[in-house]
């Protein structure tokens, strides 16, 4: 992926706009962007860089950059809109703040991480996030091929309008998740919140545990696994659905079709039309 780094600049402070405009084949050691300066975008349309225990506290700072990698760098709160339209990164043992972290970027994997930002991963194709904790109220809007593995979340509306995604071994805290999403396949993993997955197509959960209000309406092509639901009331409604649930579902509401298999229910909705089957074990 990367080039040999013909250049290292280490323990530089840079605080002027564009202060490193196009730099190349370099690796940048314990520098630090910041200062009452405040220049935005110091490394905007970089290439083939390597960035290791640098801070960030300036707006902008990686725009356009290809080829790169950053190891133990920490992007403050002040960092805003860190990186935008970036390709072929890795991202490691970091800490990104900020609002509007990560958007609009392709093929970047992001491990061993936090991540606290309001708006993150937005309009991004091709990222991966491993053993990360992320923070984020709006997470991965209209996003494409992600890939989480052993990821602990917490936010509100995650994964809305989002195609083609594989979340496994993981921990979602959210709200409204997936809705409107396409092609999601979520493995052993705790997904609680509010409403989830309205309106999705194409949704499959395998041995998860499911928490929350009202889940899992208005969905086609929506199966389960071996899953287990808990606190789940109004469930299905108006949903193609194929689901097999370990325990006592709370309540289903007029699923429009398929079938519900669980050990018990404590309650059965059927006041519209349904071809559904509600089969008790």
């Amino acid at each position: 992926m990367f080039l040999e780094m013909k250049k290292i600049i280490q323990g530089q402070t840079y605080q002027k706009e564009r202060a490193l405009y196009r730099l190349q084949d370099t690796e940048l050691l314990d520098c630090v962007f910041a200062g009452p300066e405040d220049g935005e975008s110091p490394l905007k349309h970089a290439r083939n860089i390597r960035l290791a225990k640098c801070r960030f506290s300036l707006r902008y700072p990686i725009w356009h950059v290809e080829n790169f990698e950053m190891d133990s760098c920490e992007l403050d709160k002040d960092c805003r809109a860190a990186l935008w339209y970036c390709f072929d990164g890795r991202i490691q043992n970091s800490k990104l703040n900020g609002i509007k972290a990560l958007r609009d970027c392709q093929n970047i994997l992001i491990e061993n991480s936090r991540v606290d930002s309001a708006e993150f991963g937005w309009k991004c194709r091709g990222v991966t996030l491993r053993d990360t904790k992320v923070n984020a109220e709006y997470l991965f809007l209209d996003s494409q091929d992600l890939r989480l593995t052993n990821v602990r979340q917490t936010g509100k509306y995650s994964f809305q309008y989002c195609r083609d995604i594989v979340i496994e071994n993981s921990f979602l805290d959210t709200k409204d998740a997936f809705w409107h999403s396409e092609n999601i396949t979520v493995r052993r993993s705790y997904i609680k919140g509010e409403y989830l997955a309205w309106f999705s197509t194409g949704l499959t959960l395998e041995d998860c545990v499911i928490e929350g209000t009202q889940p899992l309406c208005f969905c086609d092509n929506l199966t389960l696994r071996n899953c287990k639901m808990i606190s789940c009331d109004l469930a299905f409604e108006a949903s193609k659905v194929d689901a097999e649930v370990i325990g006592t579902i709370e309540s289903v509401k007029n699923p429009l079709s398929g079938k519900v298999v669980a050990d018990n229910y404590n309650d059965i909705i059927l006041d519209e039309p349904s071809d559904a089957q509600i089969i008790k074990r």
